[in-house]
């Protein structure tokens, strides 16, 4: 057999095999697993809770530092997280401060919203100071840092104030009016009242350190707690309980 032939025998086995070979079999694509609703919430709880812990941290920061003050490694590791994992959450410094302001206001206003129309004035106004100074007792650096910021001129929660609070404001101011109009307030102008009840309030916490070392004590004493809940009461209760005539 000539080699020319071998050659041509050979390279026509090879065709032939190759021609007649099966196609390869395409490997099976695995399923993807859904993740069921218990996952998917147990995710969502730890994503929350995660999201807790980094505010809790950027509050006690952001209230020690000020915003311009304060950095994002020193909250994240205030909260025992990685940078890349803050910024899982929050795009920026800025977006966390406004996002804590957002949780304090939220919370300072929430008091407010429970005047209802149909309430004893005097209990509502009695269980607000009650609240607000829980409020200040247990919350001051929330409480400072809103002042710190409402000082500076709110460049960050301007539209906050205008818009969710000014609704909120206005839309107590009628509560109140309507109990003026019917006789259970003195005749004064609602405004000043909401102001005289935050101002009072609120001063306990935004100058702590003023009333320690004028005072002595501070909320946290429950005896100077109780005083100054029974003293607001009566400076503001006697001055909107109408007076009998005669």
């Amino acid at each position: 057999m000539s080699p020319r032939f071998k050659q041509w025998t050979a390279e026509s086995h090879v065709s032939v095999s190759i021609k007649g070979k099966e196609p390869a079999r395409q490997p099976s694509r695995k399923r993807q697993r859904v993740p069921s609703a218990a996952s998917l919430n147990r995710r969502l709880r730890n994503s929350e809770r995660k999201r807790a812990v980094i505010l809790e941290a950027a509050l006690a920061t952001f209230s020690k530092y000020g915003l311009h003050g304060a950095s994002i490694e020193q909250i994240a590791l205030q909260a025992d997280v990685s940078k890349t994992n803050l910024f899982y959450y929050f795009n920026n410094k800025e977006e966390l401060y406004v996002s804590v302001l957002r949780s304090l206001l939220d919370l300072w206003l929430k008091p407010l919203r429970s005047f209802t129309e149909d309430q004893d004035p005097v209990e509502a106004i009695r269980d607000y100071l009650r609240v607000k100074l829980e409020f200040s007792r247990d919350h001051p650096e929330e409480s400072r840092l809103f002042c710190m910021e409402v000082m500076q001129g709110a460049p960050l929660i301007l539209t906050e104030l205008q818009q969710p609070l000014h609704d909120l404001v206005e839309n107590k101011i009628a509560v109140i009016q309507a109990w003026i109009d019917q006789g259970k307030l003195t005749a004064i102008e609602p405004y000043h009242l909401i102001f005289s009840l935050w101002a009072t309030t609120q001063h306990y916490a935004d100058f702590r350190v003023q009333v320690e070392a004028v005072a002595g004590k501070t909320l946290d004493d429950p005896d100077f707690f109780q005083e100054t809940l029974s003293s607001l009461e009566t400076i503001i209760l006697n001055g909107v309980t109408p007076r009998p005539i005669g």
